[in-house]
């Protein structure tokens, strides 16, 4: 078994894509309207789908936002220089909602960043980024 895909419903599919694919670095893999159901699917990713987990975009054209509800967590991202990646995120527009820094309780560096539907992304420090 593998897990597949994580769906988010989002209010302007082509906005949501820009954050992801501009700002966070992913690939558009796949898009496919669905005229009969009102409905279109995206999927992006950092690899191909077959070997790796991606994230569907769904959006139904008649809603133009949604709830995020209070059991909705984040989605977490593993980068090789979390200051580089918050700025890049800011520089683009994006909105860092949690500067990089230690967890609380533990030493691990992380940020948080939201996406324009108001998802909540973490970035992980994977390694030590590289002295300049």
């Amino acid at each position: 078994m593998r897990l597949l895909h994580t769906m988010l419903r989002v209010g302007d599919l082509e906005r949501s894509l820009a954050f992801y694919t501009h700002l966070l670095g992913m690939r558009l893999l796949r898009r496919k309207d669905y005229p009969g159901g009102r409905f279109t699917l995206a999927f992006v990713g950092y690899g191909d789908e077959a070997d790796s987990t991606v994230l569907e975009l769904t959006h139904n054209w008649d809603t133009s936002s949604y709830d995020l509800g209070s059991g909705y967590g984040h989605i977490a991202i593993g980068v090789e220089d979390i200051h580089a990646t918050c700025a890049a995120i800011s520089a683009g527009g994006g909105r860092v909602v949690r500067p990089p820094g230690p967890m609380q309780h533990g030493t691990t560096v992380i940020a948080f960043v939201e996406d324009p539907d108001g998802y909540r992304v973490e970035l992980i420090q994977r390694s030590s980024p590289s002295a300049t």
